[in-house]
């Protein structure tokens, strides 16, 4: 019998993965959390076998959770669960020990074989993606601000637009992506370069991207 911790700050999420979870004999739900500080402290009580973290939660990220839990447990598997992809989130991930990384959107067989399979001590990550952050730590950039270094290309993309002055609704029809979408990265941008606001943003830029590169 795998155990399992269900860690998402939607409590319709979180039911709905019970189900399918528990649909299946080997697989059991032992506690849940919707806060990284409950994760940290019911992995504790309940000593599951895999969590599965959402990366984005209220308190903390998903992520700081991971790496407390892990320090605490070393054994326990951290499966990171997420909405959508971003490569600095999964940086952060492997370097806070997941097993894995996963989108929402994986079908429940895989997400099944995936918890079983972590359970059983393999990694979800793909060796390439695992290749490519040692190589991150080996080789930092140092010519880069280091806030603008936490940020994906398409992020670093969409801060452009924004120092250029374009709405939400602009940067999507250029990126292709939805409005909200484009909230949510830019959300995800302010918090990286722990500004406020957008203004802030766009002269962060200013004052901190590299001379030689170029827009």
């Amino acid at each position: 019998m795998v155990r399992v911790m269900l860690v998402d700050d939607h409590e319709v999420v979180r039911t709905g993965l019970r189900g399918m979870l528990e649909a299946h004999e080997d697989l059991e739900v032992v506690a849940e959390a919707g806060t990284a500080g409950e994760a940290v402290l019911r992995a504790r009580s309940y000593k599951p076998d895999v969590v599965v973290l959402d990366v984005r939660l209220p308190d903390r990220s998903g992520v700081e959770a991971c790496r407390d839990i892990r320090a605490e447990h070393p054994d326990m598997a951290v499966l990171m669960l997420t909405s959508f992809s971003d490569d600095q989130a999964l940086f952060d991930s492997i370097m806070a020990g997941a097993a894995g990384y996963v989108l929402k959107q994986i079908r429940g067989s895989d997400l099944v074989d995936g918890i079983r399979r972590v359970a059983a001590g393999e990694s979800l990550l793909d060796p390439g993606v695992t290749a490519r952050v040692l190589e991150r730590v080996r080789n930092p950039k140092s010519d880069e601000d280091p806030r603008l270094a936490r940020l994906t290309p398409t992020e670093a993309r969409i801060l452009d637009m924004i120092a250029e002055g374009l709405t939400n609704r602009q940067i999507g029809e250029h990126v292709h992506l939805a409005e909200k979408t484009v909230k949510n990265y830019v959300s995800t941008i302010l918090s990286k370069l722990q500004v406020a606001r957008r203004a802030e943003a766009a002269a962060y830029l200013a004052g901190h991207r590299p001379q030689d590169k170029s827009r």
